[in-house]
């Protein structure tokens, strides 16, 4: 009876979110990680970097200047594969490159067809569920679901007409395509170090499990989403993306290691956002700053993800303005805002839509035991 009592308490959630606020959980925020590989993450990194330049300077050249911020978001794609074999890669950002497309193709029609805005938050979580479960069972690895829900929350904006909701999948898919050139030619600078770099297999889920976490997804993004819209806050994306990336953690000890680091990160790289905005910089300026900021970012983020936030935060904000520059008053104080409501939100569903076995693998985790 003793022991059934123990094992009742280790898998609470009242106790799970008492192991969640120790010391040894602030040690494991602030831990630096060792990077499987400085080098692949240099050029992850310049990868990335370039893919962004190119697909922003190909734009520019073109009478859809407008559009700027889309061929940005489809060049997202040369964000993932980084360890992956060279051939391998190269389908892997090709099914990205199609999944940026698609998450900006249907927030783009379903704003021309009229939706609310509540109706094209709660899409942004269907296309955050559903990008969680791609990513998952075809294995394509990190960053995740995030940078998908991410560039769909771009296309959020009102489109006027069909026309225009097929520009912005087109410019998309042009960036998409763009990251795939770069890296076709540029992934045989990894081909020696992949050669010798031994990685841990991620566990294959069963596609049951993939769907819960998927629908856990799904809920807790809408959940924050609807909550900031409902405050009355400009950008409830924000919030929903805040969400998400604290419940794609594989267990309850790394969401909310990922919640503190969000949040620390976050406010940080809000003020570098406000530095960079306040000079009021030229077009060719601010690209710049992107491609900086997206570069130290694939470098700095395997390191700590705190460290990823302060420069992928401003980077994302100058995007943001770069599509939109009314939006850019007030701005930073409302990225941390709903980015903090969004993560808070984040770890109070991780808790109540955690299993007996998330709870019990945290309880032995705490304790030092290995996992069941």
């Amino acid at each position: 009876m003793c022991a059934m009592d123990d094992t009742m308490n280790d898998i609470s959630r009242r106790r799970t979110a008492r192991h969640l606020v120790t010391l040894r959980q602030l040690c494991e925020v602030i831990a630096l990680t060792p990077q499987p590989s400085l080098r692949i993450a240099l050029i992850a990194g310049g990868q990335a970097a370039l893919s962004a330049l190119a697909a922003t300077l190909l734009i520019c050249a073109t009478p859809w200047q407008h559009l700027i911020a889309f061929p940005a978001l489809g060049a997202l794609a040369s964000l993932f594969g980084r360890y992956a074999p060279v051939q391998r890669r190269m389908t892997i950002v090709t099914i990205c490159a199609a999944l940026l497309t698609g998450g900006v193709l249907l927030q783009s029609l379903a704003s021309s067809a009229g939706a609310s805005p509540v109706e094209r938050l709660l899409l942004l979580a269907l296309i955050a569920g559903g990008a969680t479960l791609a990513i998952a069972h075809w294995r394509l690895g990190g960053p995740g679901p995030i940078i998908v829900t991410f560039a769909s929350a771009g296309a959020l904006g009102p489109v006027a007409s069909w026309h225009a909701a097929a520009e912005q999948t087109l410019a998309a898919a042009a960036g998409g395509a763009v990251a795939w050139v770069v890296c076709r030619i540029t992934d045989r600078l990894r081909s020696a170090e992949l050669e010798v770099l031994v990685l841990p297999q991620a566990p294959h889920r069963p596609f049951r499990h993939e769907v819960i976490a998927a629908g856990r997804i799904a809920a807790g993004t809408a959940a924050a989403a609807l909550i900031a819209q409902a405050a009355g806050w400009p950008h409830p994306s924000w919030a929903a993306i805040g969400a998400l990336a604290v419940l794609q953690g594989a267990h309850l000890h790394v969401t909310m290691s990922r919640a503190l680091q969000r949040m620390a990160g976050t406010l940080v790289g809000v003020f570098l956002a406000w530095a960079v905005l306040a000079q009021d910089l030229p077009l060719w300026g601010l690209i710049a700053a992107v491609v900086l900021f997206q570069f130290v970012t694939e470098v700095v983020i395997g390191y700590n993800y705190a460290l990823g936030q302060i420069t992928v935060t401003p980077m994302a904000l100058i995007m943001t303005y770069i599509a939109a520059p009314a939006t850019a008053v007030g701005m930073p104080v409302e990225r941390a805002l709903e980015s903090i409501l969004g993560v808070a939100l984040g770890i109070v569903f991780a808790v109540l839509f955690s299993t007996a076995d998330d709870r019990v693998y945290l309880a032995r985790h705490r304790e030092g035991q290995p996992a069941p």
